[in-house]
């Protein structure tokens, strides 16, 4: 099924980014003539949103039509290119809720679902529809079904696929989090959002020894990309992590927001380590991510200190909340902690945990998905879980 066209049709960019991606091992040769095919600027909106720390939502407002070589560069980058704010809102704070992936993680997912001619895909999270169009290049329209949530982008995507002559055979406005059991059993299933929790429909809609490729994360870290591999009917399903990644989150798995509560916290204290610690490396926040269950952070200036100082906030939308000041941290009120968990000190053990088990690099840690749906994550073999 796969076809490359021809240098002319695709841009000087374009073709200097999947050189690039060659030789670097990113884009392996099963796949170079789908990318060919499928050139990213026929996939992105006439208007996109480029990072600007000037502006007030941290975006701002890029024209194709106005800022050509802006838009340009933008998509002919190995970058994310931010497609929606807010979902879709006029009036939002600025967050990036829909976008064009970066190509090289495209080009990673895709080479970890390990497809073969003939194989189904479902492709969760249509998006602008370029991962669709990729794997329509590679297996044919009739071997592919793509889930979109928000019915304006679903339209969108399906008019790009259309003038492109790669539609795949079933374009659906749903929930990703249900699959499309219509088309089920695939052979794989490939998500561009990330989920805190692998949907039992998924596996169930998998073919056993079948492969489900998604971003994962925890509210601490959404950082991991998963590979699953799917299990017998009625048994665990394996994977491992297999990279860091960094997606927008299912909307239905959006970690909650981080507040802390208008009363005196309950306990003060010093910290006992540099709260920069705590975030130092994605391998460390990854763990404590796994080792202190629904915990999230930001990060704010502590207005009622003179010097304004910067603080790591933690709530886990429970009622429990912490925070920690980064300069003086080791002073009698840099830790300010509220409700029934203590989490500036459960943050400090995981640290401590990932410490004493020689700092692993995320991709030694795995996760099972047992047949009722629940997940334990375990560090290099199923046995030793993590807790």
């Amino acid at each position: 099924m796969d076809q490359a066209c021809s240098a002319e049709e695709v841009s000087d960019g374009y073709a200097r980014l999947l050189a690039g991606l060659t030789k670097s091992g990113a884009l392996e040769e099963g796949w170079r003539g789908a990318f060919a095919r499928a050139p990213r600027a026929e996939f992105v909106p006439e208007v996109v949103w480029a990072p600007d720390d000037g502006a007030p939502t941290g975006h701002r407002r890029v024209s194709r039509a106005v800022e050509p070589d802006t838009w340009w560069a933008l998509v002919d980058a190995d970058g994310v290119v931010v497609t929606q704010l807010d979902d879709g809102a006029d009036d939002g704070p600025g967050i990036p809720t829909s976008s064009a992936s970066k190509p090289s993680l495209v080009a990673s997912m895709l080479r970890h679902l390990e497809v073969t001619d003939g194989a189904r895909v479902l492709d969760v999270g249509t998006g602008t529809g370029w991962t669709s169009a990729l794997l329509t290049a590679r297996l044919g329209a009739e071997a592919v079904t793509t889930v979109e949530v928000d019915p304006r982008i679903s339209a969108e995507a399906a008019h790009r696929l259309k003038s492109a002559a790669l539609a795949p055979a079933r374009l659906v406005v749903g929930d990703g989090l249900t699959g499309w059991p219509e088309g089920a059993p695939y052979d794989h299933i490939h998500s561009t959002a990330a989920v805190r929790r692998v949907p039992g429909t998924w596996i169930a809609q998998t073919r056993p020894g079948g492969t489900i490729v998604t971003p994962w994360g925890t509210p601490f870290a959404n950082a991991g990309l998963l590979r699953l591999v799917t299990g017998e009917p009625g048994g665990p399903s394996y994977g491992r992590f297999v990279g860091n990644v960094s997606f927008m989150w299912m909307r239905a798995q959006r970690p909650h927001a981080v507040t802390l509560p208008p009363t005196a916290p309950d306990t003060h204290g010093p910290s006992a380590m540099d709260p920069e610690l705590a975030l130092s490396n994605v391998d460390v926040a990854f763990t404590i991510g796994l080792r202190v269950p629904d915990a999230r952070y930001a990060h704010t200036w502590d207005a009622s200190n003179p010097s304004t100082t910067y603080r790591i906030v933690l709530s886990d939308g429970n009622g429990s909340c912490a925070s920690a000041r980064y300069e003086s941290w080791d002073a009698p009120d840099a830790v300010r902690q509220w409700g029934p968990r203590r989490l500036w000190d459960e943050i400090t053990a995981a640290r401590t945990w990932w410490e004493d088990r020689a700092r692993p690099p995320l991709t030694r840690f795995g996760l099972t998905v047992t047949a009722r749906g629940r997940q334990k994550v375990w560090l290099d073999v199923p046995a030793n879980l993590v807790g």
